[in-house]
């Protein structure tokens, strides 16, 4: 399969890139191919839903996301019962949580620039800020 992944760009970190080089070997979550994707579908207009295209097309030659699989979905088990044990709600933040999911099923950061939104599973996820 190639180098191990390690770090997984959640969607805010797709939709506006980091500026500083984060030297590592770099994925996506399907899930964040899924949010794009719905983005484009919602767009308020033209203009905006075409640059919504043109970075999901970017985005989809530029890689191979990563699957939700058993082993991302055992992850986000643990990462929601931890969020439900601080007494949370898990099912508003689903989507991001199953991007973690993935990282920590695939032994990979999770870079995002909102750290803020995942700081009560820092001690679960390697969390980058960008």
């Amino acid at each position: 399969m190639g180098r191990p992944v390690r770090i997984v760009l959640d969607t805010s970190a797709v939709i506006d890139p980091p500026s500083r080089n984060l030297d590592a070997e770099l994925a996506v979550s399907a899930i964040t191919m899924a949010e794009l994707h719905y983005g484009v579908l919602v767009a308020r207009d033209d203009a905006q839903r075409a640059a919504r295209l043109h970075r999901l097309l970017v985005l989809e030659r530029e890689f191979d996301p990563l699957p939700v699989d058993v082993a991302v979905a055992a992850a986000y088990g643990r990462l929601a019962a931890a969020v439900r044990l601080q007494g949370k709600t898990p099912r508003s933040r689903s989507l991001d949580l199953l991007i973690a999911a993935t990282a920590v099923a695939n032994d990979a950061s999770l870079a995002t620039r909102n750290p803020s939104d995942l700081a009560d599973l820092a001690s679960l996820v390697d969390i980058v800020a960008v």
